[in-house]
């Protein structure tokens, strides 16, 4: 009998346990970590482009690197496995490249040429389901729409020294789809895994000079699209 009530009440607190550290409606549960923004390759493609002077660039593409940043996330629990979820973060900074044929001199090589770089701010709002919030394993989906803003752009000196004199990206607003999970360090800390595809697109416009005087122009929209790993620690209130 001793040993039936002590299997009895490790039972009862594991079961006690288990119960605290659930997701639980009216419950706000805070992120903080290191997020990686990870565009796709092949971001617009802008044909050939002449530089004057010989030189010219061929079967020429945008490329946008990856970014790195801090990231944050509340999350409001409005069900025990619904919820609304608001994703912020530092800027993300990234360079610009242009992958291409560079012809000059008679020579021709492939190779990718950095033009500039610019910051952007992705805030995200997206609605939740969590498949198990009781568990000390708890992962989630979630599906919303994301608004992209981009600035600080700036040019190389090579992309200067061969005519470029301004940058432009315009905002972006698009879908952002999630997967993701929390594994339970106890009642209220947490850490976090979390993978998101969002849209974004960017209408790019161009300052140059060849010479004549400087114009504008649209050299398209650069299709980002990128894939967001983050790794959080979280804590639930």
């Amino acid at each position: 009998m001793k040993r039936a009530g002590q299997i009895i009440a490790a039972s009862a607190m594991i079961l006690v346990t288990g119960l605290a550290s659930a997701h639980e409606a009216g419950e706000w549960v805070l992120r903080a970590g290191v997020g990686q923004v990870a565009p796709k390759s092949g971001n617009l493609n802008i044909g050939s482009i002449d530089l004057g002077g010989g030189v010219s660039l061929d079967s020429a593409s945008i490329e946008v690197d990856d970014g790195t940043s801090l990231v944050l996330s509340a999350t409001y629990m409005f069900t025990d496995n619904w919820a609304l979820d608001i994703l912020a973060a530092a800027p993300f900074k990234h360079d610009i490249d242009v992958k291409a044929s560079i012809t000059a001199g008679g020579d021709t090589v492939a190779g990718s040429v950095p033009i500039g770089d610019t910051s952007h701010l992705p805030p995200t709002v997206s609605v939740q389901y969590h498949f198990s919030p009781g568990g000390q394993f708890q992962p989630y989906a979630g599906l919303g729409v994301n608004w992209t803003t981009f600035f600080d752009e700036g040019l190389t000196d090579d992309a200067i020294a061969v005519g470029f004199e301004d940058l432009s990206l315009s905002s972006s607003f698009g879908v952002a789809a999630q997967v993701g999970a929390d594994w339970m360090l106890g009642d209220r800390w947490l850490v976090n895994l979390d993978l998101r595809w969002i849209n974004i697109e960017s209408d790019v416009k161009v300052t140059l000079d060849d010479g004549s005087g400087p114009f504008t122009g649209e050299l398209g929209t650069v299709e980002i699209d990128p894939w967001v790993y983050q790794l959080n620690v979280g804590y639930r209130f």
